[in-house]
């Protein structure tokens, strides 16, 4: 499905395949022979989502660009089913496997892995041909450092000074759930006015 959002449209090149069940809304560019495979939602909230060459993002990913954190996706690149990419950059032939996730800010270096159900921290670093292991989460910059799962206060000493809560919404930390919320609700309301396009992937 192709939706216009905030005056934007998606645009496919006739090389590349996006199947009948997933989604791209918005501001969202294909590279060349990009696949974009079913139930995946690639969408440019109020920033673009862009990709580069040979591209596949595979089932239920969810790839989101926003204001100040459009994703920028390398050639040779792959989005592992159900991972998550939210307003990170991708770099060239990196390798992001299934539940994996990418923060707002954060840049994973060419060649790297981020294996199955990790996690780069907003506005961290992955160096070029890094390797973050399952479950593990890398944090910090300019050059993350990865912590195990369980070294909960270790990672807490470099992740509360990332920002999370002024990265993705916007609201100093402590702010309450009710008025971070409240944020959202008005942000999403963007999507009122969407409009859903042809069949067609191909976009002028």
């Amino acid at each position: 499905m192709l939706i216009e959002h905030r005056g934007q449209r998606p645009v496919v090149p006739a090389s590349a395949y996006v199947a009948p069940t997933a989604v791209l809304c918005g501001a969202v560019v294909l590279g060349e022979r990009a696949r974009v495979l079913h139930g995946a939602v690639l969408t440019a909230e109020d920033g673009e989502v862009r990709t580069g060459d040979n591209v596949v993002v595979m089932e239920n990913a969810l790839v989101r660009g926003r204001r100040r954190h459009p994703v920028l996706i390398g050639n040779a690149v792959l989005i592992g089913p159900h991972a998550h990419v939210n307003g990170a950059r991708i770099e060239d032939e990196v390798f992001v496997a299934t539940g994996a996730s990418a923060f707002p800010g954060a840049v994973v270096g060419a060649g790297s892995e981020l294996r199955i159900n990790s996690v780069l921290h907003a506005n961290s670093v992955l160096p070029p041909g890094s390797v973050v292991p399952i479950g593990w989460i890398a944090a910090g910059a300019p050059e993350a450092k990865l912590f195990a799962p369980g070294r909960h206060d270790e990672l807490w000493e470099v992740q509360r000074e990332l920002d999370f809560p002024g990265t993705v919404y916007g609201v100093p930390r402590g702010t309450s759930m009710r008025d971070i919320m409240a944020g959202q609700a008005e942000h999403f309301a963007a999507h009122l006015d969407d409009r859903v396009l042809d069949d067609d992937p191909s976009t002028d």
